[in-house]
């Protein structure tokens, strides 16, 4: 069974947007195909539901800072 880690979407998460949050998506996306490789199927796809919302989260964070930060430079000119 093929399950779709979200390690891609972690690593874009961990570039552009938020470091830490994209970090922690990426160690639960690692997880997964050693998991699902052992038979753990359920969690195999827990932790990539971890990692997909830990990606979501980075990237909502990532985006609020980088509009605030647009914002306040708007702002002060």
């Amino acid at each position: 069974m093929k399950i779709n880690s979200g390690l891609i979407g972690a690593i874009i998460v961990t570039v552009c947007c938020c470091l830490p949050f994209g970090i922690v998506a990426i160690v639960y996306a690692a997880k997964v195909p050693g998991l699902a490789a052992a038979g753990q199927i359920v969690e195999a796809q827990e932790a990539a539901s971890k990692s997909k919302m830990w990606s979501w989260i980075g990237f909502g964070i990532g985006l609020v800072v980088i509009l605030l930060n647009i914002i306040l430079q708007v702002a002060a000119s």
